[in-house]
């Protein structure tokens, strides 16, 4: 009988997620102690992962730029000497503390909210003590890498009352926004299905490879580590959340695919015959970040892409069935000559292509190409340019969104948790396809609170 009405309770989430609203206001999740026109006090934030990303956009990057908003009062790290390499970078007076005084740094620092960009595999463990703790949570993407991650954050913001922002910055690139806008308007009419091409080339894809997000165990795979920011995009411009995955996935190109191998790139025998070899010691943040570091827990920033243990997918397909009845054809090749991207939305009025360019073999002037051809009617194209800053200006725009008073949202591009739970349950979904040979059912890998069918 419980689980007949567990189904039950599954079943009904799905069919009433299309009404609920996927983004969610910035105040709503982080209320300032006072807010009257542009005054606001500091919110006061605490930083748990100190690596490039951690330590540059939500660190040195958000410390100067937004000092009139926010306050940096902890950071945390494994690594002791990577902590205190971030404070120098950064340029703050924030505490320091080692990853095992997590709990003491939140009661020191008392911070409104904990800024979480450790390795993926650790976000939901930071992100849920931190609520327990009386802290909000800005997490870096994918929020999870299993699904036991997923039950436990969202069980853990019922229970706390606290709330999760994910940074899902692909939402606020001016190419998403723009698909975003043609499919609100209407002109396609009701999408019916939709595809997502996904090309790394050989300097983006192998780098990878190289780190921790080879191993499976560390990333949850490209599918949650990578494409979480496409399944999101994807979630977001069509309204929709997914229903059922299947997918398939293999290394074919790195890992063991290769006669040769080191552990790095450091003294490598085959240095001069490795197409990959990658010389750190040409940068310097990266030597000073990494390698004067690697003592303190091994960490090798240049790591082998021919190493036996690198078991994360560099070829992967995955299909996405939407409680909408929207079907999503999606890949990712991790090795190829040329980067970028083809996403297309097929609706009842037709058909909007775009391709986004990114280090590719001809001259563009432009960022993305866009073309909308209606049924019955003529095509029209436009072309539309990245703005200014980290990841094509959206790093600035969601920092400013969080950050900044009087925001407004009108294509709800802020995502809570259940648009990070709902891209990573995709990934998790379509790791465990290609592991089973099964089609997944979302609703079959966690139970959702009930207040999310309300």
């Amino acid at each position: 009988m419980e689980k007949e009405k567990k189904n039950i309770n599954r079943r009904e989430f799905i069919n009433k997620g299309a009404k609920l609203a996927i983004g969610v206001s910035a105040f709503s999740i982080f209320p300032y102690r006072s807010l009257a026109g542009n005054t606001v006090d500091k919110l006061k934030v605490a930083l748990v992962g100190t690596g490039s990303r951690g330590s540059g956009t939500w660190g040195k990057s958000l410390v100067q730029p937004y000092k009139d908003y926010i306050e940096l009062v902890g950071l945390c790290d494994i690594n002791p000497k990577r902590v205190e390499y971030a404070k120098k970078y950064i340029g703050t007076n924030a505490t320091t503390y080692l990853a095992k005084d997590f709990d003491r740094m939140v009661q020191d620092t008392k911070p409104d909210a904990v800024i979480v960009t450790t390795v993926d595999c650790f976000h939901a463990k930071y992100s849920v003590r931190a609520m327990e703790l009386g802290c909000n949570v800005i997490c870096e993407k994918p929020l999870a890498t299993d699904a036991e991650q997923c039950q436990k954050l969202l069980d853990t913001e019922l229970k706390t009352g606290k709330k999760i922002i994910t940074t899902f910055n692909v939402r606020h690139q001016t190419s998403a926004e723009e698909i975003k806008k043609v499919i609100v308007s209407g002109e396609l009419g009701n999408i019916i299905s939709a595809e997502f091409q996904e090309y790394l080339d050989i300097n983006h894809g192998a780098s990878y490879y190289r780190r921790w997000h080879g191993k499976s165990r560390f990333s949850g795979t490209l599918l949650c580590t990578k494409a979480s920011h496409h399944f999101d995009q994807m979630n977001w411009s069509i309204d929709a959340e997914p229903v059922e995955v299947n997918a398939f996935g293999r290394v074919a190109y790195y890992g063991k695919n290769n006669s040769f191998r080191y552990r790095n790139c450091r003294g490598c025998p085959f240095a001069e015959k490795c197409d990959f070899y990658w010389d750190i010691t040409k940068d310097q943040r990266s030597m000073d970040m990494y390698v004067a570091c690697e003592k303190e827990d091994g960490y090798l920033r240049d790591g082998c892409v021919w190493d036996n243990d690198n078991d994360t997918y560099d070829t992967m397909t995955v299909e996405v069935k939407y409680n909408n009845g929207v079907l999503l054809s999606y890949s990712l090749n991790a090795f190829l000559p040329y980067e970028g991207q083809r996403i297309a939305f097929n609706g009842e009025k037709g058909r909007l292509d775009v391709r986004l360019y990114h280090r590719q073999p001809w001259d563009v002037e432009h960022n993305s190409d866009f073309r909308l051809t209606k049924n019955f009617s003529n095509t029209k194209t436009w072309h539309i340019k990245p703005g200014e800053g980290g990841h094509g200006g959206a790093d600035e725009k969601l920092k400013d969104k969080l950050f900044k008073p009087n925001q407004s949202d009108p294509l709800g591009k802020m995502a809570g948790s259940r648009a990070g739970v709902m891209a990573s349950l995709i990934g998790i979904a379509a790791r465990q396809s290609i592991e089973t040979g099964k089609r997944i059912k979302i609703a079959d890998l966690i139970d959702f609170p009930l207040t999310w069918r309300e």
